[in-house]
């Protein structure tokens, strides 16, 4: 039995389609082998950005924090704590002006941490995890995997790089896009995603 940490995190909530791909992946991933799910729904339940107490408070002892310190870090840890029990790591990230929300950015903010998830040196970051199979479920109104618009795609290029940072670069990328060209654009990729997810719960 393996742990699979979903993160969900459109601001669209529940009817959003990055949030129903990435759950049914993992619903049908922990189906087949009987997996754990352990969900984070960042639309939901808003992590606050970091801020001083947070920057600080890694920087002390538990006995040197003040209690919003200690609050703020051990939220991170809380996070942290999902991330390295987790095998299996599902994210479903919808593109806001280019982007992932504001709210998986939130979510990376707290869970690279120097000396813990990562460690930087001269020779730039080096990732402390390992052994971590991510699937990133993405949606975009328009097309950007391939063509002019490829290079604006600042989400799924930037979602990876964060889990290459913290050592995690074994990622299967499922692309939910076009949704804004009619109906029947939208229905053929979410058909496609389908067929790409249910290809990727028989190999796994």
């Amino acid at each position: 039995m393996k742990n699979i940490l979903l993160i969900t995190s459109s601001p669209n909530g529940e009817g959003a389609l990055s949030t129903r791909f990435a759950r049914d992946l993992a619903d049908k991933l922990a189906l087949k082998d009987g997996h754990d799910i352990t969900s984070r729904d960042l639309a939901a339940e808003p992590l606050p950005h970091i801020g001083p107490a947070y920057v600080h408070g890694r920087m002390l002892s538990p006995e040197e924090r003040t209690a919003t310190e200690d609050k703020a870090i051990h939220l991170a840890e809380t996070l942290v704590k999902e991330l390295l029990e987790a095998d299996i790591i599902i994210v479903g990230s919808s593109m806001i002006n280019y982007a992932p929300s504001t709210q998986l950015k939130a979510w990376f903010d707290h869970v690279i941490w120097p000396g813990v998830t990562v460690k930087f040196s001269e020779h730039g970051p080096q990732g402390l995890l390992s052994n971590k199979k991510i699937y990133l479920v993405t949606t975009s109104g328009g097309a950007f995997s391939e063509g002019n618009l490829e290079q604006l795609d600042f989400q799924s290029r930037y979602v990876r790089h964060l889990f290459a940072v913290i050592g995690l670069n074994e990622v299967e990328h499922i692309r939910i896009e076009g949704t804004a060209f009619g109906p029947q654009a939208a229905q053929a990729a979410m058909d496609r995603a389908r067929v790409q997810i249910d290809a990727l719960v028989e190999a796994a």
